[in-house]
């Protein structure tokens, strides 16, 4: 009791009430007063004491936000949160919005798809010089959110690597030939439609599986870099010796060229985003938040733009044919990687996190490739028709895909 201001300092007992009995405080034996950090006292009037008498009792409420869990509130006290609390969940919830951008990147690649199929110039700005280096964007957005220790256990996965290397040299060239053949055999579509089925079946795989994987499968994206940067190497010699043995015409390759386009598109950003994340973290950590909305758009001109600029060929007599025959094509990519590598892992810890890398690497390729060799080394304009059209159908089957086993694995 203070002496100064006639008041009784009640230390913050475990239970909500204090019996008063006879003008004296009555405890009950099974309640035990507790010394807490931070405990907070509440000062009680005498006349305020005075006014109990008998049975009734005195309930004293506590103040500490810390332990406010073990006490009742008041059926009428309503909470209202500080102001800067407010401010803090404003802000948290437009940073998981700018993080959940990726989400409807399916829904952006089919917009953009709509877009250029009805007003090609929101596209045609969009030109093949700008491939690189929004590309490049892609593969540094990896890098930030990624170590060097995670490429180098890619590395320690040898049978991995060399499977995503069969599936694409192996498996999808076997698809690309027999849907070339039944293009030409079964539909009666000109030779040279099937010869770009199958071209677009010889070049390496796309960056576009990276992101894929890394949307998915984050931990697994450094893995499939490894796997796309070793298709796109070698790419040099195989996509000529491949064009030689399924269409009859050896396409030279440009190696310089190749070599330099996987400088640009893949090593020095990964390296760049890699390096920024080691030594200035704190940056990369801000910079995380706006990585996903810029991705979307990047990609969503990557998909947008070469349809609209070979929109003439995709809009030409044969084009419903060649689309349905290179979303069978691609279909069958997907699911032959899928299963292979289910079949060969089917014992590994992180088998559907790898069946779904090696289903991205199988079934997306990079139709740009195809159809910068088509457009290049091809007199006939309708090799280029199914490049063109794969390189819409493969990322919308493949961001599609991104949604379905996002949504599974929540």
């Amino acid at each position: 009791m203070s002496s100064t201001t006639g008041q009784f300092l009640i230390q913050r007992p475990r239970f909500n009430h204090v019996f008063l009995q006879n003008n004296s405080f009555h405890i009950p034996k099974r309640v035990q007063f507790s010394v807490l950090p931070q405990c907070s006292y509440i000062p009680v009037p005498l006349s305020s004491v005075s006014q109990f008498r008998g049975s009734k009792f005195l309930e004293c409420k506590c103040a500490s936000e810390k332990v406010s869990e073990s006490f009742e509130r008041d059926p009428g006290q309503e909470f209202e949160p500080e102001p800067n609390q407010i401010v803090k969940q404003k802000k948290a919830s437009i940073v998981d919005i700018l993080k959940q951008s990726n989400s409807i990147l399916p829904h952006v690649v089919l917009a953009s798809t709509i877009m250029a199929l009805v007003y090609p110039p929101s596209f045609t700005w969009f030109t093949s010089r700008y491939y690189a280096p929004a590309l490049g964007f892609l593969m540094f957005a990896v890098g930030v959110n990624s170590s060097e220790k995670d490429f180098i256990e890619a590395f320690k996965r040898p049978d991995a690597i060399f499977t995503g290397y069969v599936g694409q040299f192996v498996v999808k060239p076997l698809l690309g030939y027999i849907f070339g053949i039944i293009a030409v055999t079964v539909f009666g579509l000109p030779t040279p439609l099937g010869a770009g089925i199958m071209l677009v079946s010889c070049v390496s795989g796309a960056q576009l599986s990276n992101y894929a994987t890394f949307l998915t499968d984050p931990p697994l994206a450094p893995l499939s870099i490894v796997m796309t940067s070793l298709s796109t190497a070698t790419a040099v010699f195989v996509t000529p010796m491949l064009s030689l043995l399924l269409i009859g015409k050896r396409l030279p390759v440009d190696v310089v060229g190749m070599v330099s386009s996987i400088l640009q598109i893949v090593i020095a950003p990964i390296t760049a985003g890699l390096l920024l994340n080691r030594l200035f973290p704190r940056l990369c950590e801000a910079m995380r938040p706006f990585l996903p909305p810029l991705s979307v758009l990047d990609t969503a001109c990557c998909v947008g733009a070469p349809l609209a600029i070979n929109i003439n060929s995709v809009l030409s007599p044969f084009g419903l044919t060649v689309s349905l025959l290179i979303v069978a094509f691609h279909l069958s990519a997907f699911i032959a990687g899928y299963f292979l590598s289910g079949s060969l892992f089917h014992k590994a810890p992180d088998v559907k996190a790898l069946q779904r890398t090696l289903s991205f690497e199988t079934g997306m390729q990079s139709s740009l490739l195809a159809l910068a060799l088509a457009n290049r080394f091809f007199q006939d304009p309708l090799v280029s028709v199914p490049p063109a059209i794969s390189t819409v159908i493969m990322s919308l089957m493949g961001f599609t895909l991104v949604m379905i086993w996002a949504k599974k694995k929540e």
